[in-house]
Parts: structure tokens; C-alpha cells; sequence
């Protein structure tokens, strides 16, 4: 299945935030006291959020297509330093969710190459980004070439102290 990453418009910005939260709902309730994810939601996926970030320049916002069908988003931070590596260097992938639904088919496999694409063309020599520490995303990042380079945390109020605990994971290009 081909996968495309297609630019956020203002028009499409209301299926960005359905899926968004769709997908994140999907996936980590279980980080959140009560399974309330609206300190995350209420920070990423609201009308005024993602507007005010479409202005942005250093923001790249995609929604990941399959067979003409939106299934997920991608938020991308294009000079975002990290340690001993500039902003002009480096490349935050903030946001990678796919819905439920297209998940384990390799198809994140292949959204992971198109962010590769889009750093090797702003000539980035790294491409980092934060996961949980617990569960599938960190094993399926590291399987995919990226290194644990230090921790982190999940720092939103209402999350679950027993789940904050973060990776923050590198790949050089």
C-alpha cells in the first residue's frame, strides 16, 4: 500500500484534529488518570492549536493518506535542537498516530520513510523524537534504526505517574 504524506490546509484541519484525537484515544487512555486524555487533547487537537500552528513556519503538519483515505497525522518541528545538535540540524517528529484500524500492517514502517524524506530534504542530520517508555512504539522505533539517547517525561497534568516515564530516541541520517 503506497503512503502519502499530504500538507495540512485550513481546509482539512477538521480531519486532522478527528483523527488526531481518534487515534490517540485509541492508544493512550491508559496513561491518564480516569482514562481522561483532554489535558493532551485540549493542548494538540483543538480548532484555535492547530490554526495558530498552521502560521507557523517551523511547523509541518500532515495527514497520512492510504488508497485516497486520511488515516492518521504527522506534526513535524523543523529546527528543534537537541543536545549537541542544532535546530538547523535537527528534526522533531512530535506527532506520528495512525488510527487503530492501520495499525500493524507496515504501514508505519513506511510514514517513518516519508519523515526521513522530508529531513533529508531540509538537510537534518537528525531526526529525534519522545515515546513512552512502556509498550510496542519504542521497540517498533528502535527496530527501525533509531537509539534511546536519554530520558524524559510526560509532563501534562492528570497523567499517571506510574507512566510518565519517557524515551527521548535519535536517528542519524
Amino acid at each position: 500500500m503506497q503512503v502519502v504524506l499530504e500538507p495540512l490546509s485550513k481546509i482539512t484541519i477538521d480531519t486532522y484534529i478527528f483523527l488526531g484525537t481518534k487515534s490517540y484515544n485509541e492508544h493512550y487512555p491508559h496513561l491518564w488518570e480516569n482514562g481522561d486524555t483532554s489535558p493532551y487533547i485540549n493542548k494538540s487537537f483543538t480548532n484555535k492549536v492547530v490554526e495558530k500552528e498552521l502560521e507557523d513556519t517551523n511547523i509541518q503538519h500532515f495527514l497520512v493518506i492510504v488508497k485516497a483515505t486520511a488515516i492518521g497525522i504527522v506534526k513535524l518541528i523543523k529546527n528543534c535542537p537537541i543536545d549537541e545538535f542544532s535546530g538547523k540540524e535537527s528534526l522533531l517528529a512530535e506527532k506520528i498516530y495512525l488510527i487503530k484500524a492501520y495499525t500493524g500492517r507496515g504501514l508505519g514502517k513506511k510514514v517513518l520513510a516519508l519523515i526521513e524524506v522530508q529531513a533529508r530534504k531540509l538537510n537534518k542530520r537528525i531526526l529525534w523524537l519522545d515515546t513512552m517508555q512502556k509498550g510496542n512504539p519504542v521497540h517498533f522505533y528502535l527496530n527501525n534504526g533509531f537509539q534511546i539517547k536519554k530520558e524524559g517525561e510526560l509532563s501534562l497534568k492528570g497523567a499517571k505517574t506510574s507512566e510518565k516515564a519517557m524515551w527521548v530516541l535519535a536517528k542519524e541520517l
